[in-house]
């Protein structure tokens, strides 16, 4: 595919910096997530030469064109810009993959969403209103918490108080938090009875003491999640389930992605330098003009 743009995650400000190497044979190349034309197929495929798509990638996205599995490319929604189309597929995968299938959420039990702001934060809350789910979020300013309650979210605490004040919403069937070691103890609170604490990141840290007698008797679930290195059937499955579950939701405007910044290719050095400000919510797109 001719890739029109591309989403920047996190992930690729680690791998950037030399913490989060690719997986075995992938292009060193960055980006996990892009949008643009199909310009050629192989075999059987449901693609045509020209179609709008966005693409999971598990690298390979900060690039005039790449070569991706036909079945983790997915239909740009109509009248959606190339911009919002490439802030889809990473943070709203990741995001409906561990709050919903991992994460097991039913319709009106409580999540908490660490990390708000961010893209797959913003993604989790406007899924978690669209499936009926009401949640709370940790971040780092008012601002922010303003702007994640006007997405859909009951509300939230600043993570410099520390995020003990989450527990008068409580209890959460829910946590997804890509935070770690530094936010690990206070879960044992947090979580309700049969509550799923899934770890996506380390942000805070990589090594936590835990009460496990609290985690026994909670009868508590932590899974450790991560979307990368999954195998290329698993990513097929994760996107046919979400085009069955989200797209119509993408094609009523009912889910939208949030674009904070937008900048060109060759600007992709200031583009890493506002994500590690971590100021902005939602995503930063890169436009290939």
């Amino acid at each position: 595919m001719r890739i029109k743009a591309a989403g920047i995650n996190r992930a690729d400000l680690l791998q950037k910096a030399g913490h989060y190497p690719p997986p075995p044979g992938t292009t060193d190349i960055l980006g996990l997530e892009c949008a643009g034309e199909v310009i050629e197929t192989a075999g059987q495929s449901r693609w045509q030469l020209g179609d709008r798509v966005c693409a999971l990638l598990a690298g390979g996205g900060m690039a005039d064109e790449v070569v991706v599995d036909s079945r983790h490319l997915l239909p740009v929604p109509e009248h959606m810009s190339w911009e919002d189309a490439a802030a889809i597929p990473e943070v709203f995968s990741t995001a409906w993959l561990n709050v919903f299938e991992l994460g097991a959420a039913q319709p009106g039990e409580k999540v908490v969403i660490h990390a708000g702001a961010s893209g797959v934060g913003t993604a989790a809350i406007q899924l978690c209103k669209a499936f009926g789910n009401p949640c709370w979020v940790s971040l780092g300013s008012q601002e922010k918490l303003d702007a994640c309650i006007a997405l859909g979210a009951q509300g939230g605490v600043l993570r410099q108080n520390g995020i003990g004040g989450l527990r008068e919403h409580g209890p959460f069937d829910v946590a997804l938090d890509p935070v770690g070691a530094s936010y690990a103890p206070e879960h044992l609170d947090l979580l309700a009875q049969d509550g799923r604490w899934v770890i996506i990141g380390l942000m805070g840290g990589r090594k936590a003491e835990l009460d496990l007698a609290r985690l026994l008797v909670k009868r508590l679930q932590i899974t450790g999640s991560t979307l990368r290195t999954r195998s290329d059937d698993f990513k097929a499955g994760l996107l046919a389930r979400m085009e069955e579950r989200l797209w119509p939701l993408f094609e009523s405007g009912e889910l939208k992605p949030l674009v904070a910044k937008t900048y060109r290719f060759d600007e992709v050095d200031d583009a890493f330098a506002e994500l590690a400000k971590d100021q902005i919510v939602g995503k930063i797109v890169l436009l290939n003009e």
